[in-house]
């Protein structure tokens, strides 16, 4: 069951003007279900992504960093659920670049202008003969309006579909901010066992929008973790349509900062669906760590505890077991990381100080905040100024059983 996820109302997802969508039942893994999804994008869209640093990444992402590096715009994507095309060797290669061959011949484009994308399951032949013969019915079908349909279609194990919508004036001119997202397991960044695809009217130049690109994803989806785990598949995309009255050419603008936080603010919305919707999840947890000496440091800390198992089921169990937390940040890998300097709340409530239990806390209050469906945990290192957050959720029965009958 979903943690506070908020599905908005239709009413509330805006279409982006020059972006299409079109979904068909393709039964790539099981019949009965729409689990083919095309976008189309109004031609001078700029396009800009970033893919798992996963070494068995899958064929699709090298396809898609092929055509994203190639001198031909992109204006289409193509996404199926129920196959990785992972560990596919050269068939699959041949089968994600026979995906574009085939989307191009029913939009009119070329083969590099189309980037696919597959999740699933590994190891297992794409049908890519499925895939063709459902193009035309999801080109066919092809709609501004259709953002919750995708957003149902690119689901696996997913329980709720992933959606953030927004509007905001950049100078003078209203600018439309929608978005997309799957995952809920195999979720750990560089980046996670998902999917997120981010599209606005404003206008982007294309090297601008690669910087952007990777700035947004480390704000969002390289700060969520559900186990640990980094898929072949993972894959960020914004497309900037420059549909609307704006166009941002260089990071003097001072339109700039605002469309690159209210990206971020997008994409770690969609983010963080991820997490409230992970495998088995009950618990939302952030984990802040503060007054460290680098972000790189505080990111040690945050993971080290956001990723602990024993934390995790402490958390699922409402036990305030909390010398996990301690424990895990001990390991963390600070070599010479002073414990008399470290502070650890849990909510509001101080847990320990000065290497040891704080003299006011008492059980109950961590049991307290434990039961919450929200928590948040914070770390002060006393080391310096720099801070992180990674945001994570608890591990559930739920959790074993679903990844056990994957496949099933």
């Amino acid at each position: 069951m979903a943690v506070n996820l908020v599905i908005p109302p239709e009413s509330n997802i805006f279409p982006v003007p020059g972006v299409q969508i079109g979904t068909a039942e393709a039964g790539v893994r099981k019949a009965g279900r729409r689990d083919l999804t095309v976008f189309r994008f109004c031609e001078g869209t700029s396009v800009a992504g970033v893919f798992t640093r996963n070494r068995f990444r899958a064929a699709p992402v090298r396809v898609c960093e092929t055509h994203l590096a190639g001198s031909l715009d992109i204006q289409a994507l193509v996404v199926n659920t129920g196959n990785a095309n992972a560990g596919t060797g050269e068939a699959g290669m041949q089968a994600a670049s026979q995906t574009c061959i085939a989307l191009a011949e029913v939009l009119d484009i070329k083969p590099q202008q189309v980037l696919p994308f597959s999740t699933g399951v590994i190891l297992e032949p794409l049908p890519v003969e499925k895939l063709v013969a459902a193009l035309p019915r999801a080109a066919a079908d092809l709609d501004d309006a259709h953002w919750l349909q995708a957003a149902h279609s690119i689901m696996t194990t997913d329980t709720q579909p992933k959606v953030v919508s927004r509007r905001l004036k950049l100078g003078d001119t209203l600018v439309t901010i929608t978005g997309i997202s799957k995952g809920a397991g195999m979720i750990r960044p560089n980046m996670a066992t998902m999917l997120g695809f981010l599209a606005t009217d404003a206008g982007i130049a294309p090297e601008l929008l690669k910087d952007m690109v990777r700035t947004v994803a480390d704000q969002s989806f390289n700060r969520i973790t559900v186990d640990g785990d980094t898929s072949t598949n993972d894959s960020f995309i914004i497309a900037a349509t420059g549909k609307a009255d704006v166009s941002i050419e260089a990071v003097s603008d001072p339109r700039y900062t605002q469309l690159l936080q209210a990206l971020s603010e997008a994409a770690c919305e969609l983010a963080q669906k991820i997490v409230r919707d992970a495998e088995g999840a009950t618990k939302f947890m952030t984990i802040q760590v503060q007054e460290a000496g680098t972000s790189a440091e505080a990111l040690k800390v945050a993971y080290a505890v956001a990723q602990s198992p024993l934390v995790k089921t402490a958390f699922y169990a409402s036990d305030p077991n909390l010398g996990r937390i301690l424990c895990a940040i001990g390991y963390a890998g600070i070599d010479d990381l002073d414990i008399g300097g470290i502070r650890l709340w849990l909510g509001d409530v101080l847990v320990a100080s000065n290497g040891e239990r704080h003299a006011s806390y008492r059980e109950e209050d961590g049991q307290r905040v434990m039961k919450e469906a929200e928590i948040l945990v914070r770390i002060a290192l006393g080391r310096g100024n720099a801070s992180e957050t990674v945001y994570t959720c608890d591990f559930s029965h739920e959790y074993v059983s679903i990844n056990a009958d994957y496949r099933s």
